[in-house]
């Protein structure tokens, strides 16, 4: 089984929420709040503060195909931004970025003319600020640092505000809302 899940800000990648009692935070809502089928689980992951599309399954030779990172998985993310893109940016990204961990593949990259008039309101709402415009990107990636886009945006000096992914491979979010899910006839 294959299912595909829009994950809400603010919830995490998995069932359970280990940090009530690693470090006795108070609960943070989780997958198991949205997703009521057993033994099914994340291929993948999706940070606590992003949005989007996640697939999950049962499947772990499928969890192994969609998360290889030598499968190189095209993953496309809109990408809110502090500060207004400029087509040097964009080149930069197409290149490929300089991080800690060594350069990132070059990404598919394109400036948004604002949100698209689907995307919800995100819950909270992100700060708004009159003096410092925002602007919107469309990232695809091939690979899956641990807060790739994130970090990649902030090397440009353009500090991520919002992170949506809206497809992996060939399965795409669509019209799911936050916190729905599908199952997907095929892994594509």
């Amino acid at each position: 089984m294959l299912l595909a899940f829009n994950k809400p800000f603010n919830v995490l990648c998995q069932f359970t929420d280990r940090s009530v009692v690693e470090h006795g935070r108070p609960p943070r809502r989780t997958l198991a709040q949205f997703i009521r089928i057993a033994d099914i689980y994340p291929a993948g992951r999706l940070d606590y503060d992003s949005e989007g599309l996640l697939l999950l399954t049962d499947d772990g030779r499928l969890a192994q195909r969609l998360t290889d990172p030598r499968a190189r998985t095209e993953k496309t993310y809109l990408v809110q931004v502090e500060g207004e893109p400029a087509q040097e940016h964009l080149e930069k990204l197409r290149r490929g970025i300089l991080l800690n961990d060594g350069m990132t593949l070059p990404a598919q990259a394109r400036r948004l003319q604002g949100a698209p008039s689907w995307l919800w309101p995100r819950d909270p709402p992100v700060r708004f600020r009159k003096t410092v415009p925002d602007g919107w990107l469309e990232l695809t990636i091939r690979e899956g640092r641990n807060r790739q886009v994130r970090r990649m945006t902030a090397a440009l000096g353009l500090p991520t505000l919002r992170l949506i992914r809206v497809r992996i491979g060939a399965i795409e979010l669509g019209g799911l809302a936050p916190g729905a899910s599908r199952i997907e006839e095929t892994a594509r």
